[in-house]
Parts: C-alpha cells; structure tokens; sequence
C-alpha cells in the first residue's frame, strides 16, 4: 500500500478570460491559495501552456514547472481529452465537436482527425518532459450513436468500430511507451470506452497494452448505476489516475439514466460538487490505497448548484481529510509475542 498524492485540482473548469484564471502564474497561485498542492494542466489552452513548446524544448518545461513550483503547486498531469475526443468522431458529432480543433482543420474531419492525432503525441512528448508519467484522454467514439440496440444493431457493427477505434490509438499507445507513459482514458458517457466492459473489448484489441490504462472517476459510474466500488476491486491494477467528482442519481416515476433531455440541473442524475453528491468516497479512498494506488486526487469540479470558487476551496480540505497515510505498523503488534520457526512449529504440534 502506498498513500496517494494530493490535493490536486483539475484547471480546465477554471479557466477564464480575467485574473487570476487566464494566465499560468494567476491560477497556480490561486490554486496554492485554495489548498492544493498539484494541478492537472488541460494541454489544449494556450493561456497556460504552449504545448509544442513544451513538447520540443525541455528548458520551457523547466520554466513551466518553475513557475508553478514557485506558487506552491506541482504539475501532476497533463490532459489531452479534447484532442483525445477527436481521434474518434462519429460524423453524427462532427458539428458538436469541430470546435475543439484549431480552426485550420474544422469542417475538413480528416484533417481534424490528423491534428488530434499530432496533437496527442505532443502531450506525450510534453509529459516526457514535464517527468511525468501519465497523460489523461478520452477515447473518441465510433459507436456511441448506436449505444441503445433500436433499432436492432447489424451484425459486426460494433466490433468493426472497436477494431478501428484500436486501430487508431495503437500507434499513441506504442508512442506513449516509448516515452514511459500511461495513456489514462477517462472511462465517460459519450465515449465508446463508457463502463469496464467496453474498456475490456477495447483492451483486447490493443493486445492489452501495457499503456492502456483509467482514469476513475466515480462521478460518471454513479450517473450510469453501476458499482463504482466494485469497479476498483476489477480494474485497479489499471487505475493510474484519479478525479475527485461527486454526483447524485435520484431517479424518479418520470425520468432514469437517460434524463429525459433535461438541464443538468432537472436530471435525475447530475454532478455535484465534492461532498455534496452520493459518493462513497470513504470507501474508494481505502479501496484506491489498498489497491496500491500511488497518484494524484485530483478534484474536477462540476456541480450544476454551487459556485466554482466554493467548490474549489471545499475540494481541496476534503480530499485531505480522505487521504489515508499508510500505517507502517499493524495495530495489535503490541500483543506480538515474538515468533521463530521452532516456535510456530510448536504451536501446530509438528514437533511431537
């Protein structure tokens, strides 16, 4: 068992347009300000890090790091979940998504497809040179349009888009271990990599990959039924990331899972800021650590009701208050007798 790392804090929902959210010495020293620790760095946002920059010159990243280091904070990670997202788009998602591209491939999805390609070997080469050693990201979907079987799906069609899906990300794998790093799919709604199942089948196609590792986040387990606690028993040998992220599911007569099409503040399932939602995070927490889980709690706020600020400050005093340091001692070793071989022999009456 080790102790996890943290609190750290997730920026992308932070960013904004006036200080101290809009620049890399702003929102690192607020951050400190608040209680953390570390930050995970959305690599898509020019206003806190030049990834190409990062991904080329290790005398930037130095200074990158610096700059937090100096405001009391560490970078954990990098995210690549908006370049991630394009690797894979169904052409039903090809408007909704387009922004997140650069605006010289948008409209054009080849194009697209091969700036988000590049643009995740750039997050890996960036994490390499940060020291890092994992990379968040989303997985794209194929076949997430077709996720409810009505009408009834044709024969192969999901594993053809699981088999090109692994097809896509195979070399970014291959690249990612060559650098020493974990690729952390967020397993998320919308993605084809939504619950373990679908991670298996995606698994399986990379040959298990070595670097296809999770990114648990029990917020999206709690909004899809399923038993997020048990989710760790199975999978945490390939938990290498963590986001700190409550939710409620409180369906009612008129609405379930699928919400009825509602704001996030009418669904039945919805986000809520950490401690506010159902999570059992007592439980993942002593779950994560005897998994062996040895990085970041990193909170990602999104809650539909309190403010961002609020949520941010409460975050980081309540992952404190759940990290388990690791005793280094069992509790009843002040009953210890003392053992040796001939003793325990004697004990079982082998020496008779």
């Amino acid at each position: 068992m080790k102790t996890i790392k943290g609190p750290a804090l997730f920026l992308a929902q932070f960013a904004g347009d006036t200080a101290p959210f809009n620049t890399w010495d702003g929102i690192t020293r607020w951050a400190a300000e608040c209680g953390y620790v570390g930050v995970q760095v959305p690599s898509w946002d020019g206003r806190f890090i030049d990834l190409k920059a990062a991904a080329t010159s290790k005398d930037y990243c130095d200074e990158f790091k610096g700059v937090a280091e100096a405001n009391g904070v560490t970078v954990t990670e990098l995210s690549a979940h908006l370049q991630g997202q394009l690797v894979a788009v169904h052409p039903a998602y090809d408007v909704a998504f387009d922004g997140f591209a650069a605006p010289t491939v948008r409209g054009d999805p080849a194009a697209r497809q091969a700036w988000a390609v590049e643009q995740v070997e750039l997050a890996i080469a960036a994490s390499r040179n940060l020291g890092l050693s994992a990379l968040a990201t989303f997985s794209g979907a194929l076949a997430w349009p077709y996720l409810y079987p009505w009408p009834q799906r044709p024969a192969g069609l999901v594993e053809t888009a699981f088999d090109e899906l692994a097809r896509r990300w195979r070399p970014l794998l291959d690249k990612a271990d060559d650098a020493g790093i974990d690729l952390c799919y967020e397993i998320h709604p919308g993605e084809d990599l939504h619950d373990g199942i679908s991670y298996e089948m995606f698994l399986e196609r990379t040959g298990n990959h070595a670097r296809a590792n999770m990114l648990y986040d029990p917020s999206h387990y709690v909004l899809q039924a399923l038993d997020y606690l048990a989710n760790i028993d199975i999978y945490g040998e390939r938990i290498r990331m963590f986001h700190v992220k409550d939710a409620e599911f409180n369906p009612t007569g008129r609405q379930g899972v699928y919400g009825g099409f509602q704001s996030w503040v009418d669904r039945a399932g919805r986000f809520r800021s950490v401690g506010d939602g159902q999570v059992d995070f007592t439980s993942v927490f002593s779950k994560l650590t005897t998994a062996g889980f040895d990085g970041w709690a990193v909170v990602e706020w999104e809650c539909c009701i309190k403010h961002p600020e609020d949520g941010a400050r409460e975050g980081a005093a309540f992952v404190r208050d759940h990290i388990i340091r690791v005793t280094e001692t069992a509790f009843d070793d002040f009953a210890s007798g003392g053992t040796n071989e001939a003793a325990n022999r004697a004990m079982l009456g082998l020496d008779r």
